[in-house]
């Protein structure tokens, strides 16, 4: 976001800001408007209302959350690939001292039952992040590194189940070590998924 001048994206990251500190039901436009220095004219020639500005909080949200893992979402396509992955996320939380939980899903706890193209949006954000372990799945099945039978539809899913509930046990808990407990559980279901070896390459899944 900081890269972001214009007076749109001055809103948007104003907005940002202010739902992180106040939830998005209770901040209001006068709020974002006093933080971004935008008048109520400005506000509405960029969006219709403040359910628009708050759908563009979820774009804005959400590519900040997939960015900050971009290096490794770029290639979940092996066994320490994912491994890497898991590990960079439970080392963000210890960072965080467990604090903030996924701010996707603090979205979808606020958002999802009140305004439906705001739930659509965010089961989107969800959809782009768990493709890209999607992908990397269907890369290694086609590689023989999974049973031929694996779902990666249905194993992405888990996985970003065992994400989401390792965030929020880890947010109210203050314990990351929930998260890598969740982690630790999806790993094992997905190597449940490993193609079978032969005994020369039993080592290979170690890697």
């Amino acid at each position: 976001m900081s890269g972001l001048v214009g007076p749109r994206e001055r809103i948007v990251k104003a907005a940002v800001e202010l739902v992180a500190d106040k939830g998005a039901i209770t901040v209001s436009l006068d709020d974002i408007g006093a933080r971004s220095g935008a008048s109520r004219s400005q506000l509405y020639h960029y969006f219709e209302d403040k359910d628009d500005l708050i759908r563009a909080v979820i774009g804005a949200t959400t590519e900040a959350v997939l960015g900050a893992q971009e290096q490794h979402l770029e290639r979940l396509d092996s066994w320490p690939a994912i491994a890497a992955w898991f590990d960079t996320m439970v080392a963000f939380q210890e960072q965080r001292h467990a604090r903030g939980g996924c701010p996707i899903g603090s979205l979808a706890g606020q958002l999802a039952e009140r305004d439906e193209r705001a739930r659509v949006a965010l089961a989107e954000s969800f959809d782009r992040w768990q493709s890209h372990l999607r992908l990397g799945l269907e890369q290694m099945r086609d590689r023989g590194e999974l049973r031929p039978d694996a779902d990666p539809q249905l194993l992405s899913t888990a996985t970003m189940a065992s994400l989401q509930g390792g965030l929020l046990l880890t947010q109210v808990r203050r314990d990351p070590a929930q998260l890598r407990i969740a982690l630790d559980a999806a790993l094992a279901g997905l190597r449940a998924n490993a193609a079978e070896k032969r005994p020369c390459e039993i080592g290979d899944l170690q890697d």
